[in-house]
């Protein structure tokens, strides 16, 4: 007679014929991961040849095959029927007695206690696979106690092979159901009904992103996050700093919790179980502490390392002992084989009625309702996929932007905030119509086009486009400039991380502090300097889990700026210390009780000059200490730093003293420190500049309003911003010039380059190290950086004389 029980201690991933793959996987890991410290729950598993025996035993081949030959493979329209008719007829059935007693006699054995609970989880022999993982078709049933309920749940396993889901799902990828068995594992039942339970997974599971291993939990048992009924605490952890002993949990996000799963007092018979409301206390607490993170992490990298594939993984903290538990691991099947980022091109096969005209943000093209708001209080009124048609836009309204499909503004110009927020965010936006809020009707369905060169086209109703998918495979990186990305957003970072690029050559704070910490630093270090009700409210609130304030700033903003400096690890990523306005800055929550009124912020307070002034000094130590804590802390030393708005040397000197007693010492661990050249003083100076920094950013958009005396803001003058004026043109050529003769890095950051061939042959042939693009232009920068390359000439460039 075939043998009917296989202890984990016997099974390997030798035997997936045998015990199905989520018990040779869990055999796999008891026996050679468990001696290296991770802990694998102990148990038996119950055969496919026990199945195989239990189902000729009954004589059941013959009716389960004449089911599935009668199941709807069209509409599926009986599979409700059929499935049910299957699971019944298992389990009007008996298991045989000799089957029943070495089940039984291993229970005792094994577990030394005829009462012990235990997990009675299905496994497949068509589960678990690389390109299959079954994952959530087969039941599983926990909490069983005693011999009586162990049969019966059992049985129950091998009814669940017929469950609806699997039936369809087996269909959907042509596996033959008469040649798929069903292996049971029991094993020791972890407590996490009264601690916390989870999933993990060695690479990021939306991007597919293999640098991180991301970990998912709830308080109790873990079926709410199968489920989805509860949003969990996540955490990401950065795999290169995590083996280098380093602080590398990047990314921290505390999930409501609002139900926990636990056992119902009648225990034993299976899956006897509540969703009960999580108490408040549990609810704004983390599920684990940092090291508990870091420990499942190391145990990712080993279950990782072993199989020689990503994997996602189930976990278990026991209330009682307080151990932490793998209970199962699998091949990740979604991102497990490499995908080749595609970027879209859009076109309009069909012109319609124009109801507007702007500015083109991107290339996109995009459909939806509109939706005529105000100001963010009015977000409401917005629906997930709306277009927001709005005045003009502000860092206020940064948090409601993500749920928007585009953005249609009356002020502005293509590098006004609603511009540069939409490229960040990936979504279609027409700037500067003037008229948007009174041509555009209220709910009416609309186009937004900019796929149709500079000017955009704002459509009444829907109309028909083609999209063209680009292989980025096929990209060509320049190899003399090094083309780099702009990034703000960290959710987009890991995406962006996939295109070709040599790093970030801008990451701005701002999205990061809007988006994310929402409240002015000032707020947080004098707290009681805000006076209105519903702003100290809603300060407490963001800072619910913080007794001190100031290290709410310094967390969120340091997790930011990490997930991005990890995306693109170890290329540079060059971060840019905050250039809020003042008028931005107050738009922050709490921020109008420290800001000045001003008449023009665009040339006020902002930049270096707030870092040491008495107004700010504190905020930008907060700042630095974020900074500190990913380049020191968390390891991600490829973070180098960028001062803007500086107007004179001696504004640098104090900004650098400033930021060294603040702890980010120029040089040490690698530190760079590179100043915007955005103000003409910066290249007049460029010289003295060279002295105090480490390398240059041309700010080519402020660089050429403060050389032509533009506000780019102003519809009425926006005409006359001109990159290619030839003053603007001289003062970007002289300054690529001064930082080669200086031996100094020297990169430009805007719209430009990737606008006009032209002007990024200027750029090549004055001898640049670097232009960063936003993502949507990425591409086309690196076919005019690759063509100026090309022709560049051999000779040195003529440099041109200033007449000052």
């Amino acid at each position: 007679m075939e043998k009917f029980i296989k202890k984990f201690s016997d099974i390997s991933m030798n035997d997936i014929a045998e015990v199905g793959g989520k018990n040779a996987s869990l055999g796999e890991m008891f026996v050679h991961l468990n001696p290296l410290g991770l802990h694998v729950p102990d148990g038996f598993a119950i055969t496919v040849s026990a199945y195989r025996y239990f189902i000729k035993y009954n004589r059941l081949e013959e009716e389960l095959n004449n089911l599935m030959q009668q199941l709807n493979k069209v509409t599926y329209a009986n599979l409700a029927t059929i499935g049910a008719e299957a699971r019944q007829a298992i389990m009007n059935s008996y298991l045989p007695a000799d089957l029943g007693n070495e089940i039984i006699d291993a229970y005792n054995f094994l577990f030394q206690n005829t009462q012990q609970e235990v997990a009675v989880r299905s496994s497949a022999t068509a589960e678990d696979l690389p390109n299959a993982s079954f994952a959530g078709q087969h039941e599983s049933f926990l909490n069983i106690k005693g011999s009586e309920a162990l049969l019966n749940a059992v049985r129950q396993c091998f009814a669940s092979l017929y469950t609806d889901r699997a039936i369809k799902y087996r269909e959907d990828l042509g596996f033959e159901h008469s040649k798929v068995f069903l292996s049971v594992g029991v094993q020791h039942m972890i407590r996490a009904d009264k601690g916390c339970s989870g999933v993990g997974f060695t690479l990021e599971p939306e991007s597919g992103f293999r640098d991180v291993v991301h970990i998912a939990g709830v308080w109790g048992l873990g079926e709410n996050i199968v489920q989805g009924t509860v949003t969990p605490d996540e955490f990401l952890v950065f795999k290169p700093t995590l083996k280098l002993k380093k602080n590398a949990i990047i990314q921290k996000n505390l999930g409501t919790k609002n139900k926990m799963m636990v056992y119902a007092d009648k225990t034993g018979t299976g899956n006897s179980t509540i969703n009960k409301d999580t108490p408040w206390e549990l609810r704004e607490k983390f599920v684990l502490k940092d090291h508990e993170v870091e420990k499942l992490a190391n145990w990712a990298l080993l279950i990782e390392d072993h199989y020689k594939k990503p994997m996602d993984f189930e976990w278990a903290k026991d209330g009682l002992n307080h151990q932490l538990y793998i209970i199962q691991a699998r091949p990740e099947t979604v991102h497990s084989q490499e995908k080749i980022p595609e970027v879209k091109a859009y076109q309009v096969l069909e012109k319609g009625a124009v109801i507007t005209t702007g500015e083109a943000v991107g290339g996109k093209i995009t459909c939806g309702y509109a939706r005529i708001l105000r100001s963010p209080e009015e977000a409401e009124k917005l629906n997930s996929g709306d277009i927001l048609v709005t005045d003009t836009t502000s860092p206020d309204w940064d948090p409601i932007l993500k749920k928007v499909a585009g953005i249609v503004t009356n002020k502005g110009g293509r590098t006004s905030h609603a511009a540069i927020i939409a490229r960040e965010l990936g979504v279609v936006a027409i700037v500067g119509t003037g008229d948007g809020t009174v041509a555009i009707k209220d709910g009416e369905l609309i186009t937004l086009s900019c796929a149709e060169g500079k000017t955009a086209n704002v459509y009444r109703g829907k109309l028909v486009w083609k999209e063209t998918i680009t292989d980025t495979s096929k990209i060509k990186l320049p190899g003399g400039v090094m083309a780099q990305l702009i990034v703000g957003d960290p959710e987009k970072a890991f995406q962006l991380s996939m295109y070709p690029n040599h790093g970030v050559g801008l990451m701005r704070l701002e999205f990061i502090i809007s988006n994310s910490v929402k409240v002015h630093p000032m707020a947080l270090i004098d707290f009681k300097m805000v006076k209105d009700d519903a702003e100290r409210l809603e300060i407490r609130n963001l800072t619910n889990n913080y007794p001190d304030k100031e290290k709410y700033f310094v967390d969120k903003l340091s997790q930011g700026v990490a997930t991005i400096a990890a995306a693109f690890y170890p290329k540079e990523v060059i971060v840019r210390m905050s250039d809020f306005k003042s008028n931005e800055y107050a738009g922050l929550v709490g921020g109008k009780y420290f800001e000045p009124k001003e008449e023009n912020p665009m040339i006020g307070f902002r930049g270096a000059s707030r870092y040491y002034h008495e107004r700010y000094k504190e905020g930008f130590r907060l700042e630095c200490e974020a900074m500190k804590l990913v380049r020191d802390d968390m390891g991600l030393t490829n973070v180098k730093l960028m001062i803007p708005f500086c107007r004179t040397v001696a504004e640098g000197k104090k900004v650098i003293a400033l930021m060294r007693e603040y702890g980010l010492q120029q040089g040490k661990n690698g530190l760079e420190i590179f100043v915007m050249a955005e103000i003409p003083s910066n290249v007049l100076l460029a010289d003295e500049f060279a002295k105090v920094f480490d390398g240059f950013s041309i700010g080519s958009n402020d660089l050429t309003q403060l050389t032509l005396g533009i506000d780019r803001d102003s519809a009425l003058v926006a005409d006359l911003f001109d990159e290619q004026n030839e003053a603007s043109r001289l003062l970007i050529t002289r300054m690529i010039q001064r930082a080669n003769a200086l031996n100094k890095k020297v990169g430009l950051c805007g719209q430009a380059p990737s606008d006009s061939p032209e002007f990024t042959q200027m750029l090549v042939e004055a001898g640049i190290n670097s232009i960063a693009f936003n993502s949507d232009a990425l591409f086309r920068g690196i076919e005019n950086i690759n063509e100026a390359l090309a022709k560049c000439v051999k000779e040195p460039a003529v440099e041109h004389e200033l007449l000052i």
